[in-house]
């Protein structure tokens, strides 16, 4: 083959292959995604109706999917939440005070002001789960993964973190007063301001003199029920 040929042949092949990149491609219906599931009115299980202030103490939701369900203001105290899926759930405001929550996933669960004394949170997952001004007072976070927690005044007086994955959470102005840490990961995690008096295993290198509660009256102290605590003890 000619030089001229090739170069002629390349020039069509080059013209081809623009035509087909600039024609307009057919027009293909595309299905719309929805992931948000389609729960039953009224959502029940096993007699708990779940909404927002839902009336269920002692409730047996254990396995429950549950996630991105609204519980805002719920009463759950000493709910069996064993291994429930949580996740993105809002659960701001409410009561779970005893509950059981071992091993369940609380990723990105939206949980702040909850009340949540003497609870077993044994295993669960909090992974980037919102916790700020809950009152975790005496429950249990055993090789639980609060990897970027955001905790900001959170209480935690008497709390259990054996074992725990504290990487990378935000614990500022935190109240972990008797806390107990033991083995537990705080790689990059920030306690800024938290208030640790006879905390064991506490990084207690971050703490102020006094509470930040104290040290700057015209911010509002968080709420602790004295009597969890004694319960604790």
């Amino acid at each position: 083959m000619s030089a001229r040929r090739r170069t002629s042949s390349r020039a069509f092949l080059i013209a081809s292959l623009c035509l087909a990149i600039a024609a307009p491609f057919p027009a293909v219906a595309q299905n719309v995604i929805n992931n948000k599931e389609e729960r039953p009115d009224p959502w029940v299980i096993n007699g708990c109706t779940i909404g927002p202030k839902a009336k269920c103490p002692g409730a047996d939701l254990r396995h429950a999917d549950l996630k991105n369900a609204d519980l805002g203001g719920a009463d759950l105290t000493g709910a069996n939440l064993a291994r429930a899926d949580l996740r993105g759930a809002n659960l701001r405001g409410s009561r779970l005070d005893g509950a059981n929550l071992g091993g369940a996933q609380l990723q990105i669960a939206f949980m702040q002001g909850v009340k949540a004394t003497n609870a077993s949170f044994v295993g669960a997952n909090f992974d980037h789960a919102r916790i700020a001004g809950g009152d975790f007072s005496g429950s249990d976070f055993t090789v639980a993964d609060l990897e970027m927690v955001q905790a900001k005044r959170a209480q935690f007086v008497g709390a259990k973190f054996v074992n725990t994955d504290m990487q990378e959470a935000k614990f500022y102005e935190a109240n972990l007063k008797g806390a107990v840490m033991d083995g537990a990961k705080i790689r990059f995690a920030i306690f800024q301001d938290a208030w640790m008096p006879d905390c064991k295993g506490c990084p207690v290198h971050w703490q102020s003199d006094k509470p930040v509660w104290e040290l700057y009256p015209e911010a509002p102290a968080p709420q602790h029920d004295e009597s969890d605590e004694k319960a604790a003890q």
